[in-house]
């Protein structure tokens, strides 16, 4: 995609001189202010000088009253029809537009913000299918504009130790990954994920499976091979999505990954189990960065993406396994990246064509 890199005509904000920044703030807004809005994206646009917070998009009393309190800089607007209207006659300048909404909202959400000159951040799932996705992506070419795919567990910190001993060939040629996203949610997530329809991007594998496809092709390149299994056991909610999967994916590499996702799990699994041919490491428990963020934790906090040592991973062979700490997790790194892709023009943090191939995983394992 070839496009330009925002000028400061394009980025003039009120917000420079209090920033202190060379450049001129990127002005956000932020659609939807539940768990995606409020715990992801507005404290990590709150907390990074290049950018500053100008709307939050809800109409939900209680996420406004929230909204108000933490970012009472930013202005709150019921929709985002009424954010767009007010962008089309100048009342609000905006450089780009996090999408934070159910994934049946984000294809007509991202053209509405490509056809007024935005750059677009999409939470995942991107969309509901593929085609949606390749539709976006020429769609913002057209624009000239940036588009890219919230994929934040590629900057979890178990994630970038796993990276870091693959790269440095501690476990040798890697021959099996197991990996799992598990919770104990009898009574659902409470939220658009209990009810969405596959055909709106409904169904864990949809939801959690685009971190966990993801991240395994990040860590092994392209799938040659592709096994699925689905679920649901309970119907209460009158909807066809799954609520337990498993994928098996070989890899174009040899290597084999096994993923589970599973809302329902009573007991968890190990995060990963990682099997080579000098080693092997296997990590318990999920990266504490969306529980950090949710407890109120700043991105800016000493402490914030450290794991303590009691939840770091085994590395070794049988007779001799070691603690191997956990890099520190670093959910910032994705707008600090976005920022240097918006103000020179080079590539995005996550290519959302990473993220269609992953919906054709999907696709593919569900057919």
């Amino acid at each position: 995609m070839t496009r330009q890199p925002l000028t400061g005509e394009d980025q003039e904000s009120e917000s420079k001189e209090a920033t202190g920044s060379s450049r001129p703030s990127l002005r956000a807004a932020v659609l939807g202010f539940g768990i995606s809005g409020r715990v992801f994206h507005a404290p990590l646009l709150h907390a990074d000088d290049s950018y500053v917070l100008e709307a939050i998009v809800t109409s939900d009393p209680a996420r406004t009253k929230a909204a108000q309190e933490s970012y009472p800089n930013a202005r709150i607007i019921p929709t985002s029809e009424q954010l767009f209207a007010k962008v089309d006659e100048g009342e609000l300048g905006l450089d780009v537009v996090v999408i934070g909404t159910p994934p049946l909202n984000h294809k007509q959400l991202v053209k509405a913000a490509l056809e007024r000159g935005l750059h677009v951040v999409v939470d995942k799932p991107f969309v509901p299918s593929s085609a949606d996705g390749e539709e976006l992506i020429a769609a913002a070419a057209d624009a000239g504009r940036c588009l890219t795919v919230f994929q934040n567990r590629r900057w979890d910190g178990d994630f970038l130790t796993l990276k870091q001993l693959i790269r440095d060939g501690k476990l040798g040629e890697v021959r099996t990954f197991e990996s799992r996203f598990e919770w104990w949610r009898p009574d659902g997530f409470r939220n658009w994920r209990d009810t969405a329809l596959l055909a709106e991007g409904g169904g864990i594998l949809h939801d959690l499976g685009a971190h966990l496809i993801d991240q395994a092709i990040q860590l092994f390149g392209p799938v040659a091979e592709i096994y699925g299994e689905t679920a649901r056991h309970d119907d209460r909610n009158g909807s066809d999505a799954d609520q337990d999967a498993f994928l098996s994916l070989l890899h174009c590499s040899g290597t084999r990954s096994r993923l589970w996702m599973n809302g329902n799990a009573a007991r968890l699994g190990p995060r990963f189990h990682v099997l080579g041919s000098h080693a092997a490491y296997t990590k318990w428990g999920l990266d504490g960065q969306e529980k950090a963020l949710g407890d109120g934790v700043l991105p800016t906090d000493s402490e914030y993406g450290i794991e303590p040592p009691e939840s770091w991973g085994k590395l070794g062979v049988p007779g001799s396994f070691r603690d191997e700490p956990t890099c520190r997790g670093d959910y910032p790194q994705f707008y600090a990246q976005l920022a240097h892709s918006l103000q020179t023009g080079s590539a995005p943090p996550v290519d959302p064509s990473d993220a269609v191939e992953v919906l054709k995983i999907i696709e593919q394992a569900r057919h």
